[in-house]
């Protein structure tokens, strides 16, 4: 397996494994076959995991905990604080209090049943609380030796320089891919590449929808939250489904699929740049991994561009956007 470095010390497989939709929001989860594919993904080299405190709410880091528990030295645990849902799924609000940043980690440490976490994300900036104050905190469960690297999810450039002047930052999380290219005008690429920072992309399949998998609404389970995304409804479907069409005639004539020559873009963009697909079948686990081995060319890139310039996709990335990139 490929390996890259995010920020100055930490390498990672070159791509991850995005755990959340093995719990929450796409529908049906089945943690056989989840735990089966995380399995899969340790087997062909993936050592980089990643999960949060939210996601099930809470149910994610018990399966991942329980995935990993033969294998833990092995591994790259990411996970997140930030995004408070009770325990019924109900979103309560964005907290970056210190007490709570401690009070988070202590939580997600029992229930991933481990002795430390190898990257901690603050998953959303909280408006109400100076990120100084919420990365004082976090300094300090490095320092206690709870977690080992720091990273910051969805913040704005300015946010990231103020963070990254309490303690260094090992990775910013933020959605690209050819369906979200925001980061390369908003200045957050340019300021991780400055300061020396690993990006990992999340999202890079564009929530599925640069598989080609999806032709209309009703191919999403009725309880898959992208029902709700302003990019998945009416016309915006529609016009977005011609950018993927044009991703798949680029994919055939390379002799791959339309998913693996999307992760093949990110991961040209750079060797600091990490994407973290997620899946819970093995099948497309595979699928992604195979990605790895794709050379693009110049040429390649450039008609790529052609076929998703930058701001192509139409309708907002979130149903509100008004916590993103603070």
């Amino acid at each position: 397996m490929k390996k890259r470095m995010l920020g100055q010390n930490l390498e990672v497989s070159a791509e991850g494994l995005g755990c959340m939709g093995m719990s929450d929001f796409y529908g049906g989860r089945d943690e056989d076959s989840a735990i089966q594919t995380i399995h899969r993904a340790l087997d062909l080299g993936i050592n980089f995991l990643d999960t949060a405190d939210m996601y099930g709410p809470f149910t994610n880091e018990l399966l991942v905990g329980k995935a990993i528990k033969p294998r833990r030295d092995s591994i790259i645990l990411a996970t997140k604080f930030g995004n408070r849902r009770s325990a019924d799924g109900k979103f309560r609000d964005i907290s970056g209090h210190p007490d709570y940043v401690r009070e988070a980690c202590d939580a997600s440490l029992k229930r991933l049943d481990v002795d430390y976490i190898d990257l901690y994300y603050q998953h959303r900036v909280d408006p109400k609380v100076p990120v100084e104050e919420t990365w004082g905190a976090m300094k300090g469960l490095v320092e206690s030796g709870k977690v080992r690297h720091l990273g910051i999810s969805e913040a704005a450039p300015a946010t990231i320089r103020k963070a990254h002047a309490v303690h260094p930052i090992t990775a910013v999380q933020t959605e690209w891919s050819l369906w979200t290219r925001d980061p390369e005008d908003n200045g957050v690429i340019a300021t991780v590449r400055e300061l020396g920072i690993g990006f990992v992309a999340y999202s890079p399949l564009g929530r599925g929808f640069l598989s080609g998998k999806f032709q209309t609404i009703d191919d999403l389970e009725p309880e898959d939250t992208r029902r709700n995304h302003p990019r998945f409804q009416g016309e915006n479907f529609a016009k977005n489904l011609e950018l993927v069409k044009r991703i798949q005639e680029l994919a055939k004539k390379k002799n791959v699929t339309a998913s693996q020559l999307a992760l093949a873009w990110v991961l040209a963009q750079g060797d600091h740049v990490v994407p973290i697909p997620g899946t819970k079948h093995v099948k497309y686990l595979e699928e992604n991994v195979a990605a790895l081995d794709i050379e693009l060319t110049a040429e390649d890139l450039r008609l790529i561009d052609e076929a998703a310039p930058k701001g192509s996709t139409v309708g907002d990335r979130y149903p509100n956007m008004s916590t993103v990139n603070i």
